[in-house]
């Protein structure tokens, strides 16, 4: 009876098997996959406007402000304001995605390619078509347009993936190969990747692709800050749960994160949770702050800033606090 019980607990079907870790790495990759397909798909497949903050300067044509309404639904929402300078400083700070004003009898729709070059279009089409609806004479340009090397303004989305998706996959590595670092060393070490990742990064974009126009030194410390923020979150995830960090790490980061960043679809067209919760995520965040970077330069924001340090002095503490389950970590050390 011994024998049989203990020939039992060994068998390959106790939860003690070596085919148990596989089993659970099987299940988990197979979801992982659907849900990675998933999150795009109902991010980016079919953007829809939830909401168009648009500036109405003075009194411009009511017929076709309502028309341009019609067409985009309850999606539009009107800014209303006195002068054309006023629109213009709201674009520049990002409070509105378009101007439509009037001028010698002529309506003029001003979109913002570089805001989103899905929206500029958008209000571009619904406006010809609010214009024929109300008989209206229309000029549409675009006051803000894409850089020439990134005509659909996909430049910022890309450079902000490599250095999110690099930036923890070097803190992988270390876990892996460099195991007998203690946690100082190993934070030393991510910080130090995360600068000269974010030099090549930016210098390839920048000297050999010419795509985006990146003011280079801005550029190098948002993207050196973003890939030490998504290492340390690797890390922090690796202190809590062991050789599972890179689940809950690949679910922030790329599954939620990156989808929901407004590089690749503007916040604006992004399901509302997505588009709500996206900008205080890292992937977001660095969106955000080169968007400013490149485009809007005179007006640039704090928030995506903030939001970059917090989660990497919030990963960095928590490791810190944890330290005695990193792999080189030992109490007091």
């Amino acid at each position: 009876m011994g024998r049989s019980l203990r020939a039992f607990r060994h068998s390959r079907y106790f939860p003690d098997s070596r085919y148990l870790p596989a089993a659970v790495v099987g299940l988990l990759t197979a979801a992982s996959a659907g849900l990675f397909a998933g999150s795009y798909t109902y991010a980016m497949a079919n953007p829809t406007p939830r909401h168009v903050p648009v500036a109405i300067v003075d009194r411009a044509d009511p017929a076709f402000v309502d028309a341009l309404g019609d067409g985009l639904g309850t999606s539009l929402e009107r800014h209303h304001y006195r002068t054309r300078p006023q629109a213009v400083d709201a674009v520049q700070d990002q409070r509105v995605f378009g101007i439509v004003s009037e001028r010698g009898g002529v309506v003029e729709l001003d979109t913002v390619g570089a805001a989103g070059s899905e929206v500029a279009a958008l209000l571009a089409r619904t406006g010809r078509e609010a214009a024929a609806e109300s008989g209206t004479r229309l000029r549409v340009r675009d006051i803000r347009p894409l850089h020439r090397g990134d005509p659909r303004g996909l430049a910022l989305f890309y450079v902000t993936i490599a250095a999110v998706i690099v930036g923890f996959l070097g803190a992988v590595q270390l876990a892996i190969n460099a195991r007998e670092l203690r946690p100082l060393e190993r934070v030393a070490c991510t910080a130090g990747y995360a600068v000269l990742g974010g030099f090549a990064i930016v210098g390839v974009v920048s000297w050999l692709t010419g795509a985006a126009g990146l003011p280079f030194v801005q550029s190098w410390v948002i993207l050196s800050l973003t890939m030490f923020a998504s290492g340390m979150i690797y890390t922090m995830f690796n202190a809590l749960v062991g050789r599972w960090a890179l689940l809950p790490t690949w679910v922030l980061m790329v599954m939620l994160g990156n989808p929901s960043s407004g590089g690749a679809v503007s916040w604006p067209l992004l399901p509302a949770l997505l588009g709500a919760i996206g900008r205080w995520l890292p992937p977001g965040a660095a969106v955000n702050a080169l968007h400013n970077a490149v485009y809007f330069p005179g007006h640039q924001h704090a928030q995506p800033y903030a939001v970059l340090l917090a989660w990497t002095l919030l990963a960095t503490t928590i490791f810190a606090v944890r330290r005695d389950r990193h792999p080189g970590g030992r109490p007091g050390r």
